[in-house]
């Protein structure tokens, strides 16, 4: 019986005025036109979680705060993430990392791909430190990436993407949507177990 795999596109920053909004509206928009998948926006905003408040570290599984227990149930949820990242000081939004730090098993066996906008190198120093944070949880980061520049995809604070993003987006989920999957199958036989 084939399911349908579930992503997650992230918005990683809270930043009164951010970007992410409209980027990840827009990857949401067009992976939503994908069939055999069912894409949903994750907003760290709606999620208020503060600076890491659980007494244990995340790969104990014991959390004692609820916004800790939605977290974990709402990132439990997805076979893989699209991570939106704007290049905050050559690295990711501090909410952002806290965010990925709150939880440890529930990112474990999963794809991700990163879409990442900044000014000078379009957010791929974001996206590297990306990759190795989520290698240590046991996350396949996929090789493909949309990297926007606030030069050239922004008018203003308009979001105006170049017509080849689309194209790059598209082998980003080809790739995610692959890995995705695979992925649940190694998660399946931990369960059988």
């Amino acid at each position: 019986m084939h399911q349908t795999l579930r992503l997650a596109v992230i918005l990683g920053s809270v930043r009164p005025g951010r970007k992410a909004e409209a980027v990840g509206r827009w990857v949401h928009r067009h992976a939503s036109r994908r069939e055999g998948i069912t894409v949903e926006l994750v907003d760290l905003v709606e999620h208020r979680l503060p600076v890491l408040d659980e007494p244990l570290p995340a790969a104990y599984g014991r959390y004692e705060r609820p916004h800790t227990m939605a977290w974990s149930e709402t990132i439990a949820s997805y076979d893989g993430y699209i991570v939106v990242t704007p290049e905050y000081n050559r690295s990711i939004p501090g909410p952002l990392k806290n965010a990925i730090d709150y939880l440890y098993q529930e990112w474990h066996d999963k794809a991700a791909g990163f879409v990442s906008y900044g000014i000078d190198a379009a957010g791929t120093r974001a996206v590297e430190h990306l990759r190795v944070v989520m290698g240590e949880l046991r996350v396949a980061d996929v090789r493909a990436q949309v990297a926007m520049s606030l030069a050239t995809d922004f008018d203003g604070e308009t979001f105006t993407p170049a017509p080849r993003r689309d194209d790059e987006l598209d082998v980003l989920l080809d790739q995610l949507i692959a890995w995705s999957g695979a992925l649940r199958t190694v998660r399946r036989g931990r369960e059988v177990r």
